[in-house]
């Protein structure tokens, strides 16, 4: 093999390597619930940071709230952090900050919810639909993401989902592995 295969080769694999895991910069947001302020980098030590984008008002996020708290009772006990990021904060009606923090007391209790109005984290990482899941990882290297898209296949109805992507990511990060798939592509509101 001749030097130039050798370079073609390095370029297509770390090509691929980073093709496989987006890093992701630290990013700090107002939680609506608390008051606070929420970091990444306040995460470091977690399994994994669970991003799920959603609002008050969307019809297919209302439909997946109930399986958004069983996944986070699910997983929060293994060192998983999750949290709820709203892209139409202050935006549009019903996703006021106060309405924000009524709903998540209401139906998502324990959960952070992140004002993301100016959508600067919705668009650094390219969510295009919601609700959709991000999942980041934390290493020596700093973060990137595991896990990007839906989180089941079947909106409508919970029990008739074949496919359960974020549940499947969350396990495969349990058990030490690479999320299979890396993506899905969400289907709902736009953000």
């Amino acid at each position: 093999m001749n030097i130039k295969n050798i370079w073609t080769l390095l370029f297509l694999l770390t090509f691929a390597l980073e093709s496989f895991s987006q890093r992701v910069n630290d990013f700090t947001l107002k939680d609506v619930v608390s008051g606070n302020s929420f970091s990444l980098s306040q995460h470091q030590s977690s399994k994994a940071v669970v991003l799920i984008f959603t609002t008050n008002t969307c019809p297919f996020s209302k439909l997946y709230e109930d399986r958004i708290m069983e996944l986070a009772n699910q997983y929060q006990g293994q060192n998983f952090t999750f949290v709820l990021v709203n892209p139409q904060s202050d935006k549009v009606e019903g996703e006021s900050t106060s309405d924000m923090a009524n709903k998540a007391r209401a139906k998502m209790p324990g959960l952070p919810y992140l004002a993301d109005g100016e959508q600067s984290l919705t668009q650094a990482l390219g969510v295009q639909k919601i609700p959709a899941a991000v999942v980041i990882t934390s290493s020596p290297t700093g973060f990137a993401i595991a896990y990007q898209g839906s989180i089941d296949n079947n909106p409508q109805l919970p029990q008739s989902a074949t496919r359960k992507y974020l549940k499947d990511a969350l396990q495969n990060i349990v058990e030490n592995k690479t999320p299979s798939p890396a993506s899905t592509r969400s289907v709902g509101c736009n953000p």
